[in-house]
């Protein structure tokens, strides 16, 4: 099947032809159709299947059928909730893609940035409005949006917005909603607050389940190395000395984490930035559309701030620190090998995180194939829970003097200038 048969309109299918889409991804094969049936939709599907364009193409292809009838004053026909800012811009991106030809206008707000850009669009009127939950509830508090004309909502990434306490916010929007109105539901698992979630926003929902949680894509290969915890940035170095690895998206599990990755492996001369809640929206965005025109080799990331980024033909993903929620592996991993494309994921396991491996194979159903070539292996053993609790301790002893250190220099600091 191609996109030409799923019966959209003339202007989107030139802007897909433009953008080289012509086969449709499972997700857009089987929810196109039933969106443009006007059917609500609970949608599940792991990350990098295309559901993007799954709803934005036949809700442009709504407006545009409804523009043609009412040429008057642009209202917000449309508002897709997303939870981050990352994705958000990218899913704004792709309704400008897609709805090149069409004349409809959308524009994206979110939080972290002076909001006089975003409230300028929207007294010029617009008919899409892709928001995170937070700059949305602001600006319609403030009266910049009213959501009384909204005909077609989209929540996406449904589960992330409940692990970013979201939930509250989101029950606010959508009692804003018409009550008449088509509403798609995305989330890439379905654990039960997410499908008693979708019940109080879905009418008789048809359910897409395209691609289960537990699956990887064929295309990627998985490779993975034991190694000791004091031993990892050199392995990650020694990865890295492969010129053919000259695109790497990598995971940390925290933002000074990731922070500390990007330092070390700048020592190496290798170029390399981190994106993570820390850091401004400028500083996060800089660093990606770096990343993207391949002026830095290594873009450092925590889980929620790579959520939504969407890089064509990346083919390296790395798991610096191994997920200890099996799923999360998968959603890593599934950046890469995208479209057919093929794709290699490589993971670096300290024994604290040995177990952690075992539950991801036993999602995923396969062994991860191991890697010999490893001049650090792992040597030392997983720690007993009474040395975990003494490390712990010893950790936290450690913050608590930084931050002590710290403020202690800052109040020096402030007596000298008071001083003067």
């Amino acid at each position: 099947m191609q996109f030409k048969d799923l019966k959209i309109i003339e202007p989107i299918l030139r802007a897909l032809t433009e953008k080289q889409y012509t086969t449709p991804t499972p997700i857009q094969e089987r929810t196109i159709p039933l969106i443009l049936k006007r059917n609500d939709i609970l949608g599940s599907a792991q990350t990098g299947t295309g559901k993007t364009a799954a709803f934005a193409v036949p809700i442009l292809q709504h407006l545009f059928a409804d523009k043609q009838k009412n040429n008057g004053q642009r209202k917000i026909k449309s508002l897709i909730v997303t939870p981050t800012r990352e994705l958000a811009i990218q899913i704004g991106e792709s309704f400008t893609d897609y709805g090149k030809y069409t004349g409809l206008k959308n524009t994206v707000v979110f939080g972290g940035v002076n909001q006089n850009s975003q409230t300028a669009i929207l007294k010029r009127g617009v008919d899409i409005l892709v928001a995170t939950p937070g700059r949305l509830l602001d600006l319609m508090n403030q009266g910049f949006i009213s959501l009384k004309d909204i005909e077609y909502f989209v929540l996406d990434e449904a589960d992330r917005m409940l692990d970013m306490g979201f939930i509250n916010d989101i029950k606010k929007i959508i009692a804003q909603l018409p009550v008449q109105r088509q509403s798609l539901f995305f989330s890439a698992t379905m654990p039960d607050k997410i499908v008693k979630l979708s019940g109080k926003i879905l009418k008789n929902p048809v359910k897409v389940d395209v691609s289960p949680v537990s699956s990887t894509a064929d295309t990627i290969q998985q490779y993975l190395y034991y190694t000791n915890r004091k031993s990892k940035n050199d392995l990650l170095v020694h990865i890295l000395r492969d010129t053919k690895i000259n695109q790497v998206l990598l995971f940390s599990k925290t933002k000074h984490g990731a922070d500390r990755i990007v330092r070390n492996l700048k020592k190496q001369r290798i170029k390399a930035e981190a994106i993570h809640g820390d850091k401004s929206q400028n500083q996060r965005q800089k660093a990606l559309t770096q990343f993207k025109e391949r002026k830095i080799r290594v873009l450092v990331a925590t889980d929620i701030a790579a959520r939504g980024i969407d890089i064509d033909k990346l083919a390296y993903v790395i798991n610096y620190d191994i997920p200890n929620i099996a799923e999360t592996y998968v959603h890593r991993i599934g950046r890469s090998g995208r479209a057919g494309e093929a794709g290699t994921a490589i993971s670096i396991c300290e024994p604290e995180e040995n177990a952690f491996v075992k539950d991801i194979e036993k999602l995923i159903n396969r062994k991860i194939e191991l890697m010999d070539d490893n001049p650090f292996p792992q040597t030392d053993k997983p720690m007993t829970d009474k040395e975990k609790k003494e490390w712990e301790k010893e950790k936290q002893q450690r913050k608590q003097a930084f931050f002590a250190a710290r403020k202690n220099s800052r109040e020096k600091s402030g007596s000298r200038r008071y001083s003067r």
